[in-house]
């Protein structure tokens, strides 16, 4: 029977010496069965709080024992079993490193024996120590090159060299294609503000930019038409005057005198009969043809890469602009809009100028009343949309022009003209443009002309001082403010 007495009425247990007292009855262990006897039933010991299970043994009693499955049927203890490795790990990271299975000993090629045949003369040897089998009909193949193996780096930094160098060639074969490309999307930034301005009153953006490249094809159009008549006249007048021309050289006395000691006009006969006379006057006209073909093709190709980048301007911006990441595209986009802003009002500007230059000299030059006023006054615009060295080179021209048409008198006024209006046009418009338009200092605007001239010529030029607007705009708003920061 188990006994019913609390557990504060009942006999207090003695403890053991050298051990504490618990307060509670510790079973007796029990003996191990033996075989072939009768398992006894243990009695329940009389815990009060009713926690024995039902055999009898207190949770206690179940910690002190041994686990059945470490234990032998003898009740000896199991030695521990080892957990197999892991395989290799990496040391840096810790992680498993997956090595290739080994190959079995049975399909291992023999260690090459000193008493073997050679594998070069013996062809079964041959196949015995390459470790040929159905799934290697030529040998097992060895352990790849690494990346860090010197023919494996050598050959990539060759490949990555002529890669290189096959580029740099590529775009020096397409540099004139990439100049007109260029200059397109120059123009077509250039003319985005008018076609803005347009769709603010009303346009689409179709007929804005029809509109606004109507204008363009026009002002060319007429700017070739002023130049037409002039050089046709004074074609006509030189086939005319060519005998008159002969007829002066022919009576002329110092002329004649030379020709006596020195036999210039025997020397000249022969030089203009000569082969090689005739075949460099025709190398020299096919040459001027072929130039002017050349420059018509250009100016027509990049009048229509003007017209299509200027219609889709804001999808090649949206283009741009997603290329940047997206915690960034924002102020991306800021700095972009401020960019091309920068670059339309630089164009506006030249544009600007250009316009009172060739409206100046047209004033000035019908006071003066010069042969083709207007064709002269269209090529000082034209001209004065180079900088620096742009005004110099029409005032060149009108100066030229105004002298062998007219008198030294002409050729005077012309020069005293154009040197106090360059003077004010310096000092006076041109800073206060390009303050406005650009904002970028007169000391870089010469630098970037003189470096952009250096590398690209006219182009050059003219892509300089946006393209310094640009780098100042960026050194400002992203460089400076690191710099602070750190």
């Amino acid at each position: 029977m188990s006994d019913e007495t609390s557990r504060e009425d009942g006999p207090e247990a003695v403890p053991a010496e050298g051990r504490p007292a618990t307060g509670r009855t510790v079973p007796a262990p029990t003996p191990p069965a033996d075989a072939g006897s009768a398992d006894p039933s243990p009695e329940p010991s009389g815990d009060a709080d009713g926690d024995d299970d039902a055999s009898g043994r207190t949770p206690a009693d179940e910690s002190e024992q041994p686990d059945e499955e470490a234990t032998a049927p003898s009740g000896a203890l199991k030695p521990e079993e080892i957990d197999e490795p892991s395989g290799e790990r990496d040391p840096a990271t810790g992680t498993p490193v997956n090595l290739p299975a080994p190959i079995p000993a049975a399909e291992q090629a023999p260690p090459a024996d000193s008493d073997a045949p050679d594998p070069a003369h013996d062809v079964e040897q041959r196949r015995r120590e390459a470790g040929v089998d159905h799934l290697f009909p030529f040998g097992r193949p060895g352990q790849p090159l690494g990346r860090a193996h010197p023919f494996v780096f050598g050959f990539t930094a060759a490949l990555g060299v002529i890669t290189a160098w096959l580029l740099v060639r590529a775009a020096s074969n397409a540099k004139s294609v990439i100049v007109m490309i260029v200059v397109a999307l120059f123009l077509a930034v250039g003319l985005n503000p008018a076609v803005e301005r347009l769709r603010k009153v009303g346009f689409p953006r179709g007929a804005a930019v029809a509109t606004v490249f109507l204008v363009v094809i026009l002002f060319f159009a007429g700017f070739v038409a002023s130049l037409v008549q002039p050089i046709t006249e004074q074609v006509t007048e030189l086939r005319k005057s060519i005998p008159e021309y002969v007829q002066q050289l022919q009576n002329n006395q110092t002329l004649a005198e030379w020709d006596k000691r020195y036999g210039l006009l025997d020397r000249a006969e022969k030089a203009v009969n000569s082969p090689d006379f005739q075949n460099s006057l025709t190398d020299t006209a096919t040459g001027i043809g072929k130039v002017a073909i050349s420059g018509a093709f250009q100016t027509i190709t990049i009048l229509i890469l003007t017209l299509y980048f200027l219609s889709s301007l804001p999808q090649i911006k949206t283009f741009f602009y997603k290329l940047a990441p997206r915690s960034r595209r924002a102020r991306v986009a800021l700095l972009g809009d401020e960019i091309l802003d920068r670059i339309g009002g630089y164009v506006a500007g030249q544009f600007t100028i250009a316009f009172i230059a060739g409206v100046t000299s047209y004033i000035f030059l019908s006071i003066l009343q010069v042969k083709y006023a207007l064709a002269l006054s269209l090529i000082v615009a034209v001209t004065a949309l180079i900088p620096l060295v742009g005004a110099t080179i029409g005032a060149v021209v009108v100066a030229l022009v105004a002298f062998l048409t007219g008198t030294t008198t002409d050729l005077i006024a012309c020069v005293i003209f154009y040197l106090v209006y360059q003077q004010v046009e310096n000092y006076v418009v041109y800073p206060r443009v390009m303050k406005r338009t650009v904002d970028v200092q007169p000391a870089v605007t010469i630098v970037a002309a003189l470096v952009g001239a250096a590398l690209l010529g006219v182009v050059g030029a003219l892509l300089a001082i946006p393209t310094a607007a640009a780098i100042s705009l960026l050194i400002r708003e992203v460089v400076m403010p690191r710099q602070e920061v750190i």
